[in-house]
């Protein structure tokens, strides 16, 4: 059930009774969700076997567990709104509209990406359609969130909305909370969605907070909070959703955060020992994947054959693409220039051009 907080005299939790997803609305969304949750696990699946063959330099980090909160911000959003994505935010990227072929080609290095061969792991964005470019700084992605709402505000728009993605582990930094306070004083439309994982790396959550629950944080700022089971598909598209819609309508901020469990190590470098056993059997131990099958056929929202058909395209599609990739030219140091990518020059031949090599 989605759990809020009462704050003043708005009451998140009956705003989201009173406008309560209609199930045709909630089966259409669900089924798109998870063929983006179900492209993203084919995708990091096929990245996580290239770098263990020594394929991919660096390091390869996959969402696995994550696909289903992932995949509802994604689909939740329109175009003209802002989203931040983390590491774990494949199947987010892909379902607001990044490429397939965007985040395999900077893992690979091909020179024709949007890094240019010059960063292999998950640092690209769209800007001009709305992904930012994230950094590893975690927390800094939210005050850049807020820089883009009010840019828009500033502009006269209206009717938009930005989520920025964090994990348990980032909401602990200075940069979190500034960014926080300062969206709360300006009532901006931002969505904060935290992945609590229970792990920051490896520290556990009590060892990273003292408040019983996380969105408890959310009475300190002033701004309303929700709970959810991030291995809940259905749940999220729901508590994430409504959190997009209050946001978007006037509401301020909201906090959303889901209780789930990575099901891997922080990389593909990372057995994950330290993860408690008894968590892994838990409910938030639950792959998430398996959990939306079991509601999508519960809810005859999708067939036992047409779930298999999709499985089957989207590991066509990601072979497709790394077959395609696998051929593309790799950066040629004497002929890079090393401009910034951010230059407009760089950012903009890609995105123009982008048709002339996909």
């Amino acid at each position: 059930m989605i759990k809020s907080l009462k704050l003043g005299m708005f009451d998140a939790k009956e705003a989201v009774n009173a406008r309560e997803m209609a199930p045709a609305e909630l089966g259409e969304r669900a089924r798109k969700a998870f063929w983006y949750m179900l492209l993203a696990r084919a995708y990091e699946d096929k990245m996580a076997l290239l770098y263990r063959a020594g394929r991919i330099s660096g390091g390869v980090f996959v969402s696995r567990g994550q696909e289903a909160l992932s995949a509802s911000i994604g689909v939740s959003l329109k175009k003209g709104d802002i989203f931040a994505p983390l590491i774990r935010d494949a199947a987010g990227r892909l379902a607001f509209g990044t490429p397939l072929l965007d985040p395999i080609r900077t893992y690979l290095g091909s020179v024709l990406g949007p890094m240019r061969g010059r960063d292999g792991n998950v640092h690209f964005g769209r800007p001009r359609e709305g992904t930012l470019a994230m950094i590893s700084h975690l927390g800094a992605m939210i005050a850049a969130v807020n820089g883009c709402l009010m840019a828009k505000r500033m502009k006269g728009e209206t009717g938009f909305v930005g989520v920025a993605s964090i994990g348990d582990g980032g909401t602990s930094t200075g940069a979190f909370h500034e960014a926080v306070n300062q969206a709360a004083v300006e009532h901006l439309p931002l969505v904060i969605v935290i992945a609590n994982n229970h792990y920051a790396y490896s520290t556990p959550n009590n060892r990273q907070f003292a408040c019983k629950n996380l969105v408890d944080r959310a009475i300190g700022y002033g701004i309303m909070g929700h709970t959810v089971d991030g291995t809940d598909l259905a749940e999220c598209l729901r508590v994430v959703g409504k959190a997009i819609e209050l946001a978007r309508s006037g509401n301020g901020p909201q906090m959303v955060v889901a209780e789930l469990l990575r099901l891997s190590g922080h990389g593909e470098h990372d057995d994950a020992s330290y993860v408690d056993e008894n968590l892994k059997k838990s409910k938030i131990g639950r792959d998430c994947i398996v959990v939306a099958e079991e509601i999508l056929k519960s809810n005859k929202w999708a067939s036992d054959e047409e779930i298999i058909n999709w499985k089957k395209a989207t590991e066509r599609a990601v072979e497709t693409a790394v077959s395609q990739v696998m051929k593309e030219p790799q950066p040629d140091p004497d002929k890079e220039d090393w401009t910034a990518i951010s230059t407009r020059r760089l950012i903009d031949t890609h995105f123009q051009n982008e048709h002339h090599v996909s």
